[in-house]
This record gives C-alpha cells, sequence and structure tokens, in this order.
C-alpha cells in the first residue's frame, strides 16, 4: 500500500510548487516517475511470491529477519551517498521502536506466518484491507477526519469486499481461518503504525529517509532478540528461498522505500498512494502464473469491492482556497490539513 505513512500535516508538494532539493534547481530524473510507479508496484506486489518462495526454506521468523536486515542495508547506503544524519533525541527513538513494531516486525511476521497456510494470492488481497482499517481508526484518533456518506459507504462496501473474497456465504468452507486472520492482523498492525507515527513523529526535525532508515534498523533489532528464540538454524540452506528472501529485503523494504521517496517528491503522496491499488492485482497475477494458486469466482470480484470501497475511503472533501491575496507558504502549512505520507518499508 503502500504504502506511505503520514507524518505532519504539511501541504501537498506538487511539481509547480515544491521546491527545489538543491540550488534552486530540481535534479533531472532518469527515468519518467510513471516507469518508477510502475516499478514500485511490481516490486511490492512480488512480495507476496518472494514470501511465499522463503517460507519454504526457512522460518517466518527468519524470512522476516532476512528481509528486514537486507533493507537496512540498502538504506543505510542511501543514508551514507545522501549524507543524512540519524534522528536525534530519546524521544523521537523510543517513538521509532514501537513504530518499527507496528510498521515492521509485526506485520512482516504475520504475513510470512499467514502464507504457511494461505495462498500469497489471498494476502496480497488482505494487505489492500489496510485503508479500510485506517479510515475506521481515523475516525476515532484523528480529529481533522471526519466521517462522510461517501467514505462511510466506502468502509462498508470494503468490508462486504472482504467476505466475498473469504467465501462467508459458504462458511468460510476450505479456508484456513488462522492464517488468513493473520493476514488481516497484518493489515490492521499497518492502519495502527500510520497514526502512531502520525500523532508521535510529526515535526521530529529529521528527513523521512532518516526516519524510515532508523526504523527499519530497529526493527531489525528486534527481530535478532526473537528469531534465535523461536528458530534453530536450518541445517541447509536452499538457493530459491534465499534469494527470494534478499530480494524481498533489498528491493521490498529498501529499494522500493528508495523508489517511493522520488515519486513522492515529484507528484505528491495522494498520486504516489495509488499504487495500494495495483499491489493485490500484480500479487494475484504471480501467484496463479509463477506458483500455480487456485482462483474462485469470488477471490478477484471480492478483490476488486475491496478496492473500490478503499479508494472510496480516501476521498477527501473538497476545500475552497482564496485566490486574492496568495497565501505564504508558512501560512498554508498552518491551515492546509491534508497529511503528507512518508513511504515506509511495507509489503
Amino acid at each position: 500500500m503502500s504504502p506511505a505513512a503520514p507524518t505532519s500535516p504539511s501541504p501537498r508538494p506538487s511539481p509547480a510548487s515544491a521546491p527545489p532539493p538543491t540550488g534552486g534547481i530540481r535534479a533531472p530524473r532518469l527515468l519518467d516517475w510513471r516507469v518508477r510507479f510502475g516499478v514500485l508496484a511490481l516490486i511490492w506486489g512480488f512480495s507476496f511470491l518472494f514470501i511465499k518462495v522463503g517460507t519454504e526454506g526457512f522460518a517466518p521468523f527468519q524470512v522476516t529477519f532476512g528481509r528486514l536486515l537486507f533493507g537496512t542495508a540498502v538504506l543505510a547506503v542511501a543514508l551514507v551517498v545522501k549524507r543524512d544524519r540519524l534522528p536525534r533525541g530519546a524521544r523521537v527513538w523510543g517513538h521509532l521502536m514501537v513504530a518499527a513494531l507496528l510498521l515492521n516486525a509485526l506485520p512482516f511476521s504475520l504475513f510470512a506466518y499467514a502464507e504457511l497456510t494461505i495462498p500469497s494470492t489471498l494476502a496480497g488481497i488482505c494487505n489492500a484491507t489496510t485503508p479500510l482499517w485506517g479510515m475506521l481508526l481515523s475516525l476515532v484518533a484523528l480529529s481533522e477526519d471526519r466521517p462522510t456518506r461517501v467514505r462511510a459507504a466506502g468502509l462498508g462496501l470494503g468490508f462486504m469486499g472482504v467476505l466475498t473474497v473469504l467465501g462467508a456465504w459458504q462458511g468460510f468452507s476450505g479456508l484456513d481461518v488462522t492464517g488468513t486472520a493473520m493476514a488481516l492482523l497484518a493489515s490492521f498492525s499497518y492502519a495502527v503504525g500510520w497514526i502512531y507515527v502520525r500523532r508521535t513523529l510529526s515535526g521530529s526535525g529529521a528527513s523521512n529517509l532518516s526516519l524510515a532508515g532508523s526504523q527499519v534498523g530497529l526493527a531489525t533489532l528486534q527481530l535478532a532478540i526473537v528469531t534465535p528464540l523461536f528458530t534453530s538454524v536450518p541445517e541447509s540452506v536452499e538457493i530459491l528461498p534465499l534469494l527470494a528472501v534478499i530480494a524481498l529485503g533489498a528491493l521490498g523494504t529498501g529499494y522500493a522505500m528508495l523508489l517511493q521517496y522520488g515519486v513522492v517528491e515529484e507528484v505528491g503522496p495522494t498520486t504516489a498512494a495509488m499504487v495500494t491499488y495495483f499491489i493485490p492485482v500484480i500479487a494475484t497475477a504471480a501467484g496463479v502464473a509463477l506458483l500455480n494458486e487456485q482462483l474462485t469466482w469470488n477471490t478477484p470480484v471480492g478483490a476488486v469491492v475491496v478496492l473500490a470501497g478503499a479508494a472510496l475511503t480516501q476521498t477527501r472533501t473538497s476545500r475552497r482556497r482564496p485566490t486574492n491575496p496568495p497565501v505564504h507558504r508558512e501560512q498554508a502549512a498552518e491551515t492546509d490539513t491534508t497529511p503528507r505520507d512518508r513511504p515506509t518499508a511495507r509489503v
């Protein structure tokens, strides 16, 4: 999804209004943002296939630790190249520790355990429920998110789509309830984490890359402690699961975040967040084509309903902006409550 977590209520950037990065000149892009957007959707969509393949050779906690380790390595290199500094202050690091649990360690592990018993296609569709959980929670936790008829209808429609995917009218026959519940809980954890980050890390003074890199690094430390307690060193290492874990971490948790930074900077968080709606489509296509996973009619139909509901929950009421006199950037930052998203490492 996303896949971005809000941090501060700063104005939405656009190519026309966003300040240039350095020296008054925007650095040229080697690839059009649409190409990078497509690559981002592919990487995150294939992440569920990588998890499935990884669990064929490693325990779920080992898959999660591996992806976090390789993701941290990529982000650490980016921090060094950009000469960015780590966040300062014990309070910030404390909040990052909680964010690492909610946005990385817990959901990554839940998805890995879930895919022991459910198809990667179903895991990808469960991931698409994150905007639904986020909208439901934000109505309680965030005062600026007001319920509207359209958003409420989207919430109801989205959860009807979930019931369609799960085949509720059949009594969920043939469905692994535990694995599905884990995948849905992982998506719920993402939503809780986003709201937590938005309420606690706004105005921290650190860059998005610094915060995200530190967050993933802390999640790696969390899994480094937990993994030895519940798993043992594998007697042999198969090459395909190992490559899947490396790709999952280096691409899906590291490089994909860097891609999203560029897309958010160039076209804004609203457009960048649309990648969420392509992830289940790609995850389903990859699972069916490469893993020979079977689909019944209710899975794709329910997925479409879920995505439609999620899209409706993201609609915002239009605000009338004054045209004269012009508003200074500092004033706009105080009055515009549209959240600016920061990329976070997720499936």
